[in-house]
């Protein structure tokens, strides 16, 4: 798996999912300022998962039908240091039977939920 790292997605945790062996490229390292629309276009054409603290995605994937990446994780909550997102992911990860492929992920600190990516035409 492959992830895209929202520009809002903090660089200390990209870092340590980078350290912990994950490969994740970061949007304020290689676009930054890019609307998310870029974002997501890439997302979907690379075939990555999204890492983001930004709500708008459900809207431009359900709404607005715009390109569909192969995952998106929104963490639904203020991170209280910049290390907490990377720990959360690390927790998702390990729960049994979680796939984040073809998923919206949806997490804040007591509870995640997941939704189902439509289908590219």
């Amino acid at each position: 798996m492959k992830y895209l790292a929202n520009e809002n997605f903090p660089l200390a945790s990209v870092r340590l999912l980078r350290n912990a062996g994950y490969d994740v490229i970061a949007v304020a390292e290689e676009m930054a300022g890019e609307k998310d629309l870029v974002v997501l276009s890439r997302a979907a054409k690379e075939k990555l998962i999204i890492l983001t603290f930004d709500r708008d995605y459900g809207d431009l994937i359900y709404k607005s039908r715009m390109p569909v990446p192969l995952g998106v994780v929104y963490f639904r909550f203020d991170p209280a240091t910049p290390h907490e997102p990377y720990e959360q992911i690390l927790a998702l990860l390990k729960i049994e039977g979680l796939v984040l492929e073809g998923k919206f992920t949806v997490t804040n600190r007591q509870q995640t939920r997941q939704r189902p990516l439509p289908s590219e035409k």
